[in-house]
């Protein structure tokens, strides 16, 4: 049986997070680094935003063998957990991740496989921090007595009127039209 071998497709990825940038020099870089035109992906928007249309299209149309190619890796992520998150992707669909400014950040190499591993174990104490961090925030909180989460929909006041009325015969619909709050947030109350 005869293997068909498909070429590699170069593509690459652009992204700039304010309108007062252009995508230009990015585009420049990429098409001398072998990415035709129409296998380049362009986005504008920040970073951190986790609806990034182009990143995920592309992402979702990788076939194996192809090269994802930016020029500068906080192009693709902000964050360590995001570098990985998305090269681990990139790699899962048997494709390879190079960075041009960063000879290092390359999934086809010895050492940038290496660098993946690296990655992953730093995405994982990143993790643990902030895990951490917010642990500690929210018991320094609570030890303020700061409430957390939501604000009550009712004040103390609203509530003790609630069950007075309640108590009194008043439907569960009633009470949460007259405070314009949910019938489970009366429900909850007089529980």
């Amino acid at each position: 049986m005869a293997e068909t071998h498909r070429q590699k497709r170069l593509i690459g990825y652009a992204r700039i997070s304010t309108y007062g940038q252009t995508l230009e020099s990015q585009l420049k870089q990429l098409r001398a680094a072998g990415c035709s035109s129409r296998n380049i992906y362009r986005e504008k928007v920040t970073g951190p935003r986790p609806d990034r249309r182009e990143l995920l299209r592309m992402l979702d149309r990788l076939a194996p063998g192809d090269v994802v190619t930016v020029t500068r890796i906080d192009r693709l992520a902000r964050s360590t957990l995001d570098l990985f998150a998305i090269v681990k992707r990139i790699v899962d669909a048997k494709a390879q991740f190079r960075s041009l400014a960063e000879p290092w950040a390359d999934t086809g190499t010895r050492t940038g496989r290496l660098m993946l591993a690296v990655l992953g174990g730093l995405a994982d104490v990143e993790r643990d921090l902030i895990r951490t961090r917010t642990a500690e925030g929210r018991s320094r909180a609570m030890a303020q007595g700061k409430h957390m989460g939501r604000p009550p929909s009712l004040t103390p006041e609203q509530q003790e009127e609630a069950i007075r009325r309640r108590a009194e015969g008043a439907t569960l619909q009633e009470l949460a039209h007259s405070y314009n709050v949910s019938k489970s947030t009366i429900s909850r109350l007089t529980a």
